[in-house]
C-alpha cells in the first residue's frame, strides 16, 4: 500500500510538471489574453533570434565552415522573418479562444525544435574560431535564452521548455569545456536564468490574476450590460404587455388610456370630435362557469376577431380586461356614427359562437361618451361612456345608450345620495316597509318581504333603486343589511308562528364567509325560528362569485331558513347553477306578469319556470300581480303564491300587526 501510495504521490507530481509545459485551456478568457498579448512580442522574438544568430555567423565567417555560418543562418533567418510577417498580418485578426489555443498550442510545440536546432547550431560552433569567437557563442546562448525568456513571458510553457531546452546542454557544454571562465558563465547564466524563470512566474501569475480581476471587471460590466439589456428587454416586453392584451392580441388596457389621453388631446387643441366606447359581455360568466374558463377564451378571442373586421379608419379597438372592451372613435363623429357603431358591435357580438363542445351565445351592450358634448378630461369621458354602459346594462340590455342629459342627471343625482348616504345616521334615518305574500288558494298572507326605506333628512325619501347600489359600491351595505334584519326580525316575532319573514341579502352578505356567519349570528341571538325566515338572493349576487355564494347558502340552509331565488328569468345564471344550489323558492320577475293575457312570450316563459319549479319541487313565487286578469292566468297555471299591489302594498311594521290580525278575525268569522 505504502508503495503504491509513493507512486501515486510520484505520478501526480510528475504531471504537475508536466502541465507547466503545456498551454493551459481552463480558461479561455485567459487564453484570449494570452494570444493577444503573445501575439505583440512573436516577432520580437523572432527578430532577436534572427539578429543574434546573424551576428554570431558573421563573427564566425572564415573560421566555421559555409554551411553553419551561411546556409543554416540564411534559411533560419529568412524562416524566422516568414513567421514574423505572418504574425504581424494575423494582428489584427480576431480569434475565438479556441482558434487563439490552437496557435499557442502551435507555438508550444514549435519551441522544442526551434530551441534544440539554435542550441545544437551553437555549440556546432565553439570548436571553430579563437576564445573571442567561443566567447561570442557563450554569449549567444546566454542573450538569445535571456530574450526569448522575456518575449515568451506570456507563453509561460514555451519559455520553460526553451530554457530547459538551452541552458541544460549550454551548462554542461561549459563544465565539460574545463576552462574557468566558461564554466562560471555557464553557471551564472543558469542562476540568471532560474532568477528569470521565477520572475516569468511570477509575471506569469501576476498577468493571470491582473486578467482575472480585469475578467471579473469585465464580467461585472457584461452582467450589467447584460442587466441593462435584461432590463430594456424587459422593459420593451412590459411595454408590449402593456399595450398588447396577450389573449386576444388586441391593445389593452394601458393603450386604451395611453391612446385616450392622445386623441383627447388632439380633439381639445384642434376643436375635434371624439368618441370613447366601453363595451361589456352579457352572459359571458356562465360560459365561463358552465363550460370552463377555456371556453370563455374562445369566446373572448372569436369576439376581438369579429370587433377588428369592422372596417372603420377612424376606429380603434381595445380589451379593457375581463370581458369589458374599449372603442376609440377619433375625426368627425356625430351621434348617428356611435350608435350606428354601437349596434353594429351589439349584432356582430350576438351571433352563436362555437366553443367545440357546443355553440354558446353572449350579448353586449355598449355605451359612448362623444367630446365635446361632454366631458372635460380625457378620464372624464372614459368614466361618463362606463355610465352610459352601467344604464344600458340597467335598461337597454344588448343595446347602446349614448351619455346624454338624463344620464347626466342620474349621476348627479348619485354623487347626491352618495354624500348623503355616507353622511347619513342610519340608525335613525332607515326604516323597513313589508310587502305581503299571498296564498293563491286561500287568499291569505303567508308571509311579508321586508323592503328598506331611507328618509335622509339632507335630500328627502331615496328610492331602494337609487340608495342600495350606492351602499354596494362605498361598502356600507353590509352594515345596512344587519341593522336591517335584527329590526325586521324583531317585527317579525310578533307575527303568528304561521307567517314568515323574507328577507332580501346583497352579493356583499353572501362573497365573504365572515359576512354570512353575522348573519347567522344575528338569526341566533335573535331566538327567532330560522325556518320562518326566506332570504331572498338575486341571480347577480350568485354570478358574482358562485362557489362563495354556493358555500354562504348552505350555511344559511344548514340554519334552517329558506332561500329564493329572487328576479328569476332577467339575469345571466344557467339552470346548472340553479341545480346546483339549495333553493326553496324561485321568485318569478314581475316584468314575465305584466299584460301577461296579451304577450304568449311571457306567459310561456313563466309556464315553463312553474315546470322546472315543479321538476325541482320549488315554491314558486310570481312577483308584480297587479290586476285580476293576471291574477287569473296565474292560478289557473298553478301559482300558488303571489306578491303584489292586487294584495297589498308595502306596510309599516303596525300595519303589518293590524292585517294579520284583520285575517285571523275573518278567519273566525267563517
Amino acid at each position: 500500500m505504502d508503495n503504491k501510495g509513493t507512486t501515486q504521490g510520484i505520478q501526480t507530481r510528475a504531471g504537475r510538471w508536466l502541465d507547466l509545459l503545456k498551454v493551459p485551456n481552463g480558461n479561455p478568457a485567459l487564453t484570449a489574453a494570452q494570444f493577444e498579448a503573445f501575439s505583440k512580442q512573436v516577432p520580437l522574438l523572432y527578430f532577436i533570434l534572427a539578429t543574434n544568430m546573424v551576428s554570431l555567423a558573421w563573427t564566425h565567417q572564415g573560421a566555421a565552415p559555409d554551411y553553419l555560418v551561411v546556409y543554416l543562418p540564411a534559411v533560419l533567418t529568412t524562416l524566422f522573418a516568414l513567421r514574423s510577417l505572418i504574425w504581424l498580418r494575423g494582428r489584427k485578426r480576431e480569434r475565438t479562444p479556441e482558434q487563439a489555443y490552437r496557435q499557442l498550442k502551435a507555438t508550444n510545440i514549435l519551441s522544442f525544435p526551434i530551441a534544440v536546432f539554435c542550441t545544437a547550431w551553437s555549440v556546432s560552433l565553439l570548436p571553430y574560431g579563437d576564445p573571442y569567437q567561443k566567447a561570442h557563442v557563450a554569449f549567444f546562448m546566454a542573450i538569445t535564452v535571456i530574450g526569448c525568456i522575456f518575449c515568451l513571458m506570456h507563453l509561460r510553457s514555451a519559455a520553460l521548455i526553451v530554457t530547459v531546452t538551452v541552458n541544460l546542454p549550454f551548462f554542461v557544454v561549459m563544465l565539460l569545456s574545463g576552462e574557468p571562465t566558461f564554466i562560471a558563465t555557464g553557471v551564472n547564466v543558469i542562476l540568471v536564468t532560474m532568477a528569470m524563470i521565477m520572475i516569468l512566474v511570477s509575471h506569469y501569475r501576476d498577468f493571470r490574476q491582473l486578467h482575472e480581476s480585469r475578467n471579473v471587471l469585465m464580467l461585472q460590466q457584461h452582467a450589467l450590460q447584460e442587466q441593462n439589456k435584461a432590463m430594456q428587454a424587459l422593459s420593451d416586453e412590459n411595454l408590449r404587455l402593456a399595450n398588447l392584451d396577450s389573449l386576444t392580441l388586441l391593445a389593452n388596457r394601458r393603450s386604451f388610456f395611453h391612446m385616450l389621453e392622445t386623441a383627447f388631446s388632439r380633439a381639445s387643441s384642434s376643436n375635434g370630435r371624439l368618441a370613447v366606447g366601453v363595451i361589456d359581455l352579457d352572459g359571458f360568466k356562465p360560459v365561463n362557469d358552465l363550460y370552463g374558463h377555456s371556453a370563455g377564451d374562445k369566446v373572448l378571442i372569436e369576439i376581438s376577431n369579429r370587433l377588428s373586421t369592422i372596417t372603420d379608419e377612424r376606429l380603434s379597438v381595445y380589451r379593457l380586461g375581463g370581458d369589458e372592451f374599449g372603442l376609440l372613435l377619433q375625426g368627425d363623429v356625430a351621434e348617428g356614427d356611435a350608435m350606428a357603431l354601437g349596434e353594429k358591435v351589439c349584432e356582430l357580438i350576438a351571433e352563436r359562437i362555437n366553443i367545440g363542445s357546443g355553440m354558446v351565445q353572449v350579448t353586449g351592450s355598449v355605451g359612448f361618451a362623444l367630446y365635446p358634448d361632454v366631458g372635460e378630461t380625457g378620464q372624464e369621458i372614459y368614466e361618463l361612456a362606463d355610465y352610459a354602459l352601467y344604464t344600458a346594462k340597467r335598461r337597454h340590455r344588448a343595446g347602446t345608450v349614448i351619455f346624454n342629459a338624463v344620464q347626466a342627471n342620474e349621476l348627479n343625482r348619485q354623487k347626491i345620495v352618495e354624500e348623503a348616504l355616507v353622511a347619513a345616521d342610519l340608525d335613525k334615518e332607515l326604516s323597513l316597509v313589508y310587502q305581503p305574500i299571498t296564498c293563491v288558494d286561500r287568499r291569505v298572507c303567508i308571509g311579508f318581504e321586508a323592503l328598506a326605506r331611507w328618509q335622509s333628512p339632507r335630500i328627502g325619501q331615496v328610492s331602494p333603486a337609487e340608495f342600495i347600489p350606492v351602499a354596494e359600491h362605498n361598502g356600507r351595505i353590509t352594515l345596512m343589511t344587519r341593522m336591517l334584519l335584527k329590526r325586521a326580525l324583531k317585527t317579525a316575532a310578533l307575527w303568528p308562528d304561521n307567517v314568515y319573514l323574507s328577507f332580501n341579502l346583497s352579493p356583499h352578505d353572501l362573497t365573504s364567509p365572515e359576512n354570512t356567519l353575522k348573519i347567522v349570528s344575528i338569526v341566533l341571538k335573535s331566538n327567532f325560528d330560522p325556518r320562518r325566515i326566506n332570504f331572498e338572493i338575486t341571480e347577480t349576487a350568485v354570478m358574482h362569485d358562485f362557489e362563495q355564494a354556493s358555500a354562504s347558502i348552505q350555511m344559511l340552509r344548514e340554519l334552517g331558513a329558506g332561500i329564493s331565488l329572487d328576479d328569476f328569468g332577467t339575469g345571466y345564471s344557467s339552470l346548472n347553477h340553479v341545480h346546483k344550489l339549495p333553493l326553496t323558492k324561485i321568485k318569478i320577475d314581475g316584468s314575465f306578469v305584466r299584460n301577461i293575457h296579451n304577450r304568449k312570450t311571457s306567459f310561456n316563459i313563466v309556464k315553463s319556470v312553474l315546470a322546472l319549479c315543479a321538476e325541482m319541487e320549488l315554491e314558486a313565487i310570481v312577483e308584480g300581480v297587479e290586476t285580476e286578469e293576471e291574477l287569473r292566468i296565474l292560478e289557473n297555471l298553478g301559482v300558488r303564491a303571489v306578491q303584489g299591489f292586487y294584495f297589498g302594498k308595502p306596510m309599516t311594521a303596525e300595519e303589518t300587526l293590524k292585517r294579520l290580525a284583520l285575517q285571523d278575525a275573518q278567519a273566525l268569522a267563517s
